[in-house]
């Protein structure tokens, strides 16, 4: 009877270690959705390329450490033209990254390419930006809508879609830019020459770096 107590305790606490392996896994594993492809597997720099050494991988996001560097640009092994991207990040107080879309690997990303500002808008020290600068905003060209991220320290949830001239952020379930670039360029207010990356139809996405810290993960896309 001893030995069959035993038994059953021994495949007791091997069923619950397959359980326990099973919810970590599913802890571990990135979100998937019909038509989109993982961009980042929640482990490893795999697909990306750039200035691996200032980002680590912990806890299932790609984080952007300080204390590695200044961060740097990190980007995707693929070029993009038409897509819809979705993740989650979560920010510190005062951080500032970005999100480089449609851009060469060479070159400040912002303007030989585009980027989407990453930034703790809650931040005094960013308290007289121009709305252009501000988290979401195509920098330098379209402001976005103010007043939709969660907490500093809490997880965000962002999609970029971008199809022909047409650029939409949505931040948590708010649309934040629908943007036309084509009407963007009649503005004669802004320096449209010095942005020749808003014409660029592929490129690579990125994250842009500033020394800050900043977590992403759930990187998932869909070319359209």
């Amino acid at each position: 009877m001893r030995a069959m107590a035993i038994g059953w305790m021994v495949l007791s606490m091997l069923g619950l270690a397959v359980v326990t392996a099973a919810e970590d896994a599913k802890k571990e594993a990135p979100k998937t959705e019909e038509g989109f492809t993982a961009i980042f597997d929640g482990k490893t720099l795999e697909g990306w390329q750039g200035n691996t050494k200032g980002y680590v991988v912990e806890d299932g996001a790609i984080a952007c450490v300080p204390a590695k560097g200044s961060g740097g640009n990190l980007y995707t092994a693929k070029e993009y033209g038409d897509f819809d991207l979705k993740f989650d990040f979560k920010l510190t107080p005062g951080a500032n990254n970005g999100l480089g879309i449609r851009t060469p690997l060479e070159g400040d990303a912002a303007y030989v390419g585009m980027e989407l500002q990453i930034l703790d808008d809650t931040a005094k020290q960013y308290a007289t930006l121009k709305p252009f600068q501000y988290h979401g905003s195509i920098y330098g060209l379209v402001a976005s809508k103010r007043g939709h991220q969660k907490p500093v320290g809490e997880w965000n949830s962002q999609e970029v879609i971008c199809k022909g001239r047409k650029v939409t952020v949505i931040l948590n379930g708010v649309t934040i830019v629908d943007a036309d670039l084509d009407e963007v360029a009649k503005d004669e207010k802004l320096d449209i020459k010095g942005h020749p990356g808003m014409n660029r139809a592929k490129g690579y996405i990125g994250f842009l770096g500033h020394g800050s810290r900043v977590e992403f993960k759930n990187l998932r896309i869909k070319e359209l």
